[in-house]
């Protein structure tokens, strides 16, 4: 694989550093700026809107410049994001510093993912897109744990003093190693050719299935904390060592997902939602017992992020000749989905269902998610049948003006439906 993908990946790494690291460090930032714990939660919520609007409006904004010299300059809003952050003086300058760094998010993973895929041959782009993202699993894995310990120890501005010299190196990295000029790195035909791509279906269903998908995943997990503690029986002090095992399944799904997708993304999709469908069922089931608990926690990240590679190769793939913004704007669905699943699983636990409730009603976002991938992949054969090209050999899709063009990600695609757009 190109030394480049590092680059990104360490880029992920920062990123997701950001994104995590604020739930483990709340106690502390909300006595230092002397407001609530509700208010001090607003970082994560502040940030996560603010993801949504920068993969949208300043990918769209960006989308006629070479896409190296923008993730460099996305990186550089990240790092005066957190260097913000880092000497905040009062609650609303930090909250400024969230939100300049949330912007760098959706657009770098949106145009990352593109420079990722274009730097391989196409029968690994979803694994390059794994790679890139292995940087958002090890965040999780260990960069969150030791942040929050750092943070801690030395004052929770250390945390994102040590953040913005990552994402230094992170920036030192893409500048170098990145290659300058390549099929990843060429600018896009403008904001109107990228907004063509919409124009297909399946794009608008492949956004559809990231939200229910990925947002199931993310529900259950939300309330975690809760289900270990009063379900299971955990003592509190064990929940962190919990969430690495939770990490370490983050690291494998991605991995052997990003593998299987290159094989063939449909197939994939459908068969790690089933399955995950049932390990969410099985957790709410099972969730008194510690020794089962344990294992599906493990599969519960693994399945949960086995989708992502999948999920943003699909988007990639009938978004054709332009799937910068498409691309980004699957990176703020991922988001959404979080927003999603957070808000039914807390509307379970207010109703008084108990501390399974948010599996549950993960579960039920996991299989409609799961219905939408399997009407989206039968739409897509039968396009593929009408237009006879054999599933096994298909190579091609339809560019969202209607031209031939290779499939991105996969040697077996269909061709896109470029037809009216299904979902309102």
């Amino acid at each position: 694989m190109p030394i480049g993908l590092i680059a990104l990946a360490l880029g992920g790494f920062g990123i997701g550093l950001t994104e995590f690291v604020i739930m483990g460090l709340l106690p502390e930032v909300a006595t230092d700026f002397r407001v609530s714990e509700a208010s001090a939660g607003w970082f994560i919520s502040g940030y996560a809107l603010a993801v949504v609007v920068g993969a949208l409006g300043l990918t769209a904004a960006v989308s006629r410049f070479q896409r190296k010299p923008v993730l460099a300059m996305l990186l550089v809003l990240f790092i005066a994001g957190n260097l913000l952050s880092a000497i905040a003086p009062d609650y609303w300058a930090m909250m400024a510093g969230r939100v300049v760094a949330a912007l760098a998010h959706g657009a770098f993973f949106g145009i990352g993912a593109v420079v990722a895929a274009g730097m391989v041959a196409p029968t690994k782009k979803a694994a390059a897109i794994a790679i890139m993202f292995t940087g958002l699993t090890a965040a999780n894995v260990l960069g969150v744990p030791l942040g929050t310990l750092l943070g801690q120890a030395a004052g929770w501005r250390s945390t994102f003093w040590a953040i913005t010299g990552i994402g230094v190196l992170a920036l030192a990295g893409i500048l170098a190693l990145v290659p300058k000029a390549g099929p990843g790195d060429n600018a896009s035909g403008g904001l109107r050719s990228e907004l063509r791509a919409f124009r297909s279906g399946q794009v608008w269903l492949s956004i559809l299935v990231t939200i229910l998908g990925y947002g199931g995943m993310f529900g259950a997990f939300t309330y975690i904390a809760f289900t270990l503690t009063e379900v299971s029986g955990f003592a509190a002090s064990t929940v962190p060592w919990l969430l690495i095992v939770f990490g370490v399944g983050l690291f494998i799904g991605n991995t052997f997902g990003g593998r299987a997708a290159d094989r063939d993304v449909d197939r994939t999709l459908l068969a790690v939602l089933s399955v995950l469908v049932v390990v969410l069922v099985t957790f709410a089931l099972s969730a008194g017992n510690q020794v089962l608990t344990f294992a599906s926690l493990l599969l519960l990240g693994g399945f949960g992020f086995a989708t992502v590679p999948g999920l943003q190769m699909r988007v990639m793939k009938y978004a054709a000749k332009a799937p910068t913004l498409a691309s980004g704007a699957n990176i703020g669905a991922f988001n959404v989905g979080n927003a999603l699943g957070a808000w039914l699983g807390g509307v379970t636990i207010t109703a008084g269902l108990g501390y399974t409730s948010p599996i549950w009603a993960g579960a039920a976002i996991t299989f409609l998610g799961l219905a939408v991938m399997a009407g989206a992949a039968a739409r897509a054969k039968a396009v593929a049948r009408r237009n006879s090209v054999p599933e096994a050999t298909a190579a091609t899709v339809a560019s969202p003006t209607g031209e031939e063009t290779e499939a991105a990600g996969s040697v077996k695609a269909e061709p896109a439906d470029v037809g009216p757009v299904a979902v309102r």
